[in-house]
């Protein structure tokens, strides 16, 4: 058995960043935060992450399949909040049609 660490669920997954009814669900709370993000992720209100129509505009790849954040070292904190197997995974993965992951799936 290899010690060697598993790839996050999240890599292959991305689907709590692709719930529109939860929308906008990723603000931006601190000037640090707005900062840190390239304007071409942030909202023209600058309310929060931009939304593409599809999916947070930080997001890259398919949902589902293999997925990226291109802000990941400077997500806003309710990102970094967001855990593999919570309440919000959990509800996020059924809108697209997989199965729930265990709470502590890291």
């Amino acid at each position: 058995m290899s010690d060697a660490p598993q790839p996050s669920p999240c890599t292959s997954c991305g689907a709590c960043c692709a719930c529109e009814a939860d929308w906008p669900r990723f603000s931006l709370e601190t000037e640090e935060e707005i900062a840190a993000i390239p304007l071409d992720k942030i909202a023209p209100d600058g309310s929060g992450m931009d939304w593409t129509g599809e999916s947070c505009a930080a997001l890259d790849g398919i949902i589902g399949v293999a997925v990226r954040c291109t802000v990941y070292a400077a997500r806003p904190i309710v990102c970094r909040d967001c855990m593999p197997g919570d309440d919000g995974c959990t509800i996020a993965r059924e809108r697209y049609g997989m199965p729930p992951l265990p709470a502590d799936d890291q």
